[in-house]
């Protein structure tokens, strides 16, 4: 009997039969917009479907070019287009799956100057001001729709995903503080409505009644001046009514100020919207947003919170996700942890999508782990990310692998990345590697610090051992109010006033550590309305009263945390400041005492005056703490790499991950590092 009854059963929708109920959800990958990225495109699909993948939808394809995301974006408007489409569509229905193409007009959130909206209002998010459509171009929008639709149809799609919702430009329509229009379409809810409605009965309209129709539909707007609730269940009906076949639930804008899909954001934490959607509607309703495992998945749907559950990162974190839920190995899920690095960071910035815990994800046949020529016996030095990345492709090669690990327990630096608080999800990583060694038949060692004697069986070495704090040389900073970050993180006792040194990422998640609240709301915190009665979600943020006043300090005089991600680091800040954290920046470390760290720090300024902070006059300041806390950056361990480079012979000793390069923690680079070079053995 399956572990996941409700997840795993069919659903008809229309003239499609849905093998389950998990959607496959969009994700721009970055290769829609490259000439012959098609044929890559079609292979990344394909191993989802292989691996259980129902109904996939595509990255965002506008439309008309001026909806396009970038300059010569990927838009879908005339036949001649219809080629690499084809392509991918042929390769997935090969194997067996079904696909859908978003349909995504980027309204105002485009980054070229051809940007278009309901109103020529700028998103905060947005260098660029848009032009205000007339209403002939809206209903050439419209139609534009359809068209897409239809071609989409030709191409041998089985459905479009319209998307409605995270501020693109239908859902700019809905809200008033971006719709100041007082034509047909603006000026009265009615009205704000109709571009959305006739977008949906026009593509319906194109493409007759068997071909799927998912509408996007922004349950939760989360910005000001939004939709209410009331006004979201008014469109949802009239969506149902112009022939929508899924509503697929969106929550939050990219504007919002409040997390929807970071790590910090609770598992399956906006299912209580959809539940409320499906409560009014006839038509299935997808939700959305931290649905990363089949447990939470099988919960979701159990309690009706939704008919399907659409994930999209989980797959790209493990392309076999449905095919190890259904197999009952759930165990063996790598798990999709929700820290944006190497997806939507990548995306935001232009570059190709892949994921921190899976490097092969839109590499799949550049990055290959095929059976080994000549097995040899590897081993591998320390048990962190790297460490654990390498040794399961190596062994999933065929090679013999030893792993040694000095502390009791594998995971290295995520040890410590699952104690922030938000970033619990780290668990699930070191539980995939100490699952997938056992199945591969590694032998470990953990608790024992590798010597030269113990390695010396092997005819390989992989030295991943790792990072060790960085000393930052204070007059000081051996006294004993100081500690090291990993004892503050390993539980020492911490003083009720503390000094963090170090700006870094490592210093945001000791501040976060200290300053949160165990006990605290999410949605309270964050200002989230659960009684949906608020207009766009939105209630005054009600922080707990942090734990510890802490200050930050950081040498660099730019804004602090500058390096953290492109689409998480608001976040980290945001959490300080609800915490009460004090930022100082551009400071020289003069000492640490029993008074707390001294500092010079640059004099303060009138506000019409500019200098250089590096030059400026300084003034000494005392940091109060009684306790101060080391976060001032690592430095590669590497001894043991040191020490084997001298032996004579030519047996290969690689280092990997911090070990080789420490800046940061970088976990994509030491897991894809780590991956690249198991793959590249004979």
């Amino acid at each position: 009997m399956s572990s996941y009854p409700h997840l795993l059963s069919p659903l008809r929708v229309g003239s499609l039969t849905l093998p389950h109920r998990v959607i496959m959800g969009s994700m721009h990958t970055g290769l829609e917009e490259v000439p012959g990225g098609e044929h890559e495109l079609a292979r990344f699909y394909v191993e989802r479907v292989r691996g259980g993948a129902g109904l996939i939808v595509t990255g965002g394809i506008s439309p008309n070019p001026e909806g396009a995301a970038r300059r010569g974006g990927a838009h879908l408007s005339r036949e001649d287009q219809l080629g690499p489409h084809r392509t991918v569509t042929d390769a997935v229905h090969g194997e067996g799956g079904l696909i859908a193409l978003q349909l995504m007009h980027s309204g105002r959130y485009a980054m070229h100057e051809d940007a278009v909206a309901p109103s020529a209002i700028r998103a905060p998010i947005n260098k660029v001001t848009p032009r205000e459509l007339s209403t002939a171009e809206v209903e050439r929008t419209v139609e534009d729709f359809a068209n897409a639709a239809h071609l989409a149809q030709r191409a041998g799609y089985d459905g479009v995903e319209i998307m409605g919702s995270e501020g693109y430009l239908i859902n700019e329509f809905l809200v008033a503080h971006t719709n100041e229009r007082t034509d047909r379409y603006g000026g009265s809810d009615a009205a704000r409505r109709r571009f959305a409605t006739e977008i949906v009965r026009r593509v319906r309209e194109a493409t007759g009644p068997d071909f799927l129709i998912m509408y996007r539909l922004s349950a939760l707007d989360l910005v000001p001046d939004a939709q209410q609730f009331a006004q979201v269940l008014e469109l949802g009906r009239e969506i149902e009514a112009a022939g929508a076949s899924i509503i697929n639930t969106g929550i939050g804008w990219h504007e919002a100020r409040i997390p929807t899909i970071a790590t910090s954001v609770p598992p399956a934490g906006f299912t209580w919207v959809s539940r409320a959607l499906r409560e009014h509607l006839s038509l299935p309703v997808a939700a959305v947003n931290r649905i990363n495992t089949p447990e939470i998945g099988e919960a979701v749907i159990e309690r009706g919170d939704a008919d399907l559950v659409c994930l999209a990162r989980p797959f790209l974190a493990d392309p076999q996700f449905v095919a190890k839920a259904r197999a009952q190995r759930p165990a063996e899920i790598n798990t999709c942890i929700a820290c944006n690095q190497a997806c939507l960071d990548h995306t935001f910035s232009g570059r190709r999508m892949s994921c921190l815990v899976n490097p092969r994800a839109m590499r799949e046949d550049e990055l290959v782990l095929g059976p080994t020529r000549t097995a040899e016996r590897i081993a591998v030095v320390g048990a962190g990310p790297a460490g654990l990345a390498f040794a399961e492709a190596a062994a999933q090669r065929g090679h013999r692998v030893t792993l040694f690990e000095e502390q009791p327990e594998l995971g290295g630096q995520f040890q410590l990345a699952l104690r922030i608080p938000g970033k619990e999800d780290y668990a699930h990583t070191v539980r995939y590697f100490s699952t997938r060694l056992a199945e591969l038949g590694v032998t470990v060692r953990t608790g024992h610090t590798a010597t030269a004697q113990d390695v010396a069986f092997a005819d390989r070495v992989v030295v991943a051992t790792g990072v060790t704090p960085r000393v930052p040389g204070i007059p000081g900073e051996d006294g004993p109010t100081v500690l090291g970050y990993k004892d503050v993180l390993a539980g020492a006792p911490v003083g009720e006033r503390v000094a963090v040194v170090g700006g870094g990422g490592i210093g945001f998640d000791v501040a976060h550590f200290l300053t949160h609240d165990p006990h605290s709301d999410f949605y309270t915190e964050w200002g989230v309305d659960r009684s949906l009665e608020a207009r766009g979600g939105l209630l005054a943020p009600a922080p707990s009263k942090p734990r510890r006043r802490v200050t930050l300090l950081q040498r660099s005089a730019g804004k602090p945390g500058a390096r953290l991600g492109t689409t998480t680091g608001w976040i980290h800040r945001a959490e300080l400041r609800m915490a009460d954290v004090e930022f100082v920046t551009g400071v020289q470390y003069v000492r640490i005492d029993e008074q707390g760290v001294h500092v010079l720090s640059p004099a303060q300024r009138d506000a019409s005056q500019t200098g250089d902070p590096d030059t400026e006059d300084r003034i000494e300041r005392i940091i109060p703490a009684n306790t101060v806390v080391l976060c001032a950056g690592q430095e590669p361990r590497a001894e043991l790499a040191r020490e084997l480079a001298g032996e004579n012979g030519e047996r290969p000793v690689h280092v990997v991950g911090g070990a080789h390069v420490a800046a940061e923690l970088d976990a994509k680079r030491a897991i894809r590092e780590a991956v690249e070079l198991a793959a590249s053995l004979p």
